[in-house]
């Protein structure tokens, strides 16, 4: 199934120009492609969109430690919920913790790196409102966090 994840502002990197009323379209946990909506819209027709508010733009690396929490899930669920889809390998310090972040299909990685949207590239995705909240992240193509 295609999941098409619309936005105002859609950036490939964070670091990039915006794309404005941008989408990408989300197969698996993979993208499939990245463009405006309306020839995204064009190219996928029957997809479901999401339509975000805010600025789309790829899943973030989460840097420092994970936040405190009584469990190694909901630390995992904690980054998940700032936009994080992907941790740095040193503050992932026990085999639940590990465990947890690769149940939830989040990356551990042994250095941070940027993050790009990218076609056939996995599906992380992280969108923001006016103020820097996260209001919503897929992970592998998953929903995970949604604000209500």
């Amino acid at each position: 199934m295609l999941t098409i994840h619309a936005a105002p502002e859609v950036r490939i990197s964070w670091d990039a120009e915006p794309v404005g009323d941008g989408a990408v379209v989300v197969e698996g946990d993979r993208i499939a492609a990245v463009g405006p909506l309306a020839e995204i819209e064009e190219r996928f027709p029957g997809a479901r969109t999401r339509s975000w508010p805010g600025v789309l733009g790829p899943g973030r690396v989460h840097e420092g430690p994970l936040p405190e929490a009584p469990s190694p899930r909901e630390r995992v669920h904690a980054v998940l919920k700032l936009g994080a889809v992907a941790v740095v390998e040193e503050y992932v310090d026990s085999p639940e913790l590990r465990a947890a972040a690769e149940r939830n299909d989040v990356l551990v990685l042994s250095g941070a790196r940027p993050r790009a949207l990218v076609e056939s590239g996995r599906a992380d995705v992280a969108v923001f409102d006016g103020t820097g909240t996260c209001i919503a992240t897929v992970c592998a193509g998953r929903l995970v966090h949604r604000r209500r």
